[in-house]
């Protein structure tokens, strides 16, 4: 019997509409015919979101998130994902909330950074995701990964296009050469492939088009969540160290 996901989205929603495009077609695709994705979504208003992190209120975030995911659960979800990488700052504290497992988007990146022999990832990401600790913390200590940043200019460069464009639909040429010149950047660095850490910016770039091994979060957590739906794969990706 097909699992139900839990989702926590709309931050923003042009990244939660690739969330649900793809459970839906990995469902499909594994079951044939008519077979699509059980799904409980809670979408937020991002403002509201987006007025706490720039606040630095990251304790009025964490109760919100913390009550989405308790509502998910009484709903009958079997598992939760927090649709976006910057809110699993919160994600320990959003587990701990309910009984049910979050599948957390850090540990599954891992996980699919340590089977292609990945080491060295550069990230791109929110300023909050590429600069506190939770994230690149988390890949240090749990999966001995240490990843790198871009400079300070450029680390606001992507931060300012996810917020000002990506979040808002917009899709630049400019912007999109303006990554992969930091990119570039990176494996001059010594990066060995390439973290695409916000949910947004498979929209503006995909894998296939980046001269490193990229890893889109968006579409790995979605294809966990999957294999957790259909009992194919371990509850694992999630929780395997």
């Amino acid at each position: 019997m097909m699992k139900t996901i839990g989702l926590i989205g709309g931050m923003s929603w042009e990244s939660t509409a690739v969330y649900y495009r793809r459970l839906n077609e990995q469902v499909r695709k594994a079951r044939g015919g008519l077979h699509s994705a059980e799904i409980l979504l809670r979408s937020v208003d991002f403002d509201t979101i987006v007025a706490l992190q720039t606040a630095g209120d990251w304790d009025g975030a964490t109760r919100v998130l913390q009550k989405i995911a308790r509502e998910l659960q009484a709903a009958g979800a079997d598992c939760v994902l927090i649709c976006t990488n910057t809110m699993h700052k919160l994600a320990d504290a959003v587990q701990s909330a309910i009984d049910i497992p979050l599948l957390n988007i850090i540990d599954i990146c891992a996980q699919e950074l340590k089977q292609a022999g990945a080491r060295k990832p550069l990230l791109l990401a929110t300023r909050y995701t590429m600069e506190h600790d939770f994230y690149r913390e988390r890949m240090r200590r749990r999966h001995g990964i240490e990843t790198l940043v871009p400079e300070a200019d450029d680390r606001s460069a992507v931060h300012d296009v996810i917020f000002t464009e990506l979040c808002c639909g917009i899709i630049r040429d400019a912007s999109r050469q303006r990554y992969m010149e930091i990119i570039a950047k990176g494996r001059a660095a010594g990066a060995d492939s390439v973290i695409l850490g916000c949910t947004e910016i498979g929209l503006l770039i995909q894998p296939e088009n980046i001269d490193l091994p990229a890893y889109d979060s968006t579409l790995l957590h979605a294809d966990a969540a999957v294999d957790f739906a259909l009992g194919s794969g371990p509850l694992g990706r999630a929780d395997a160290a």
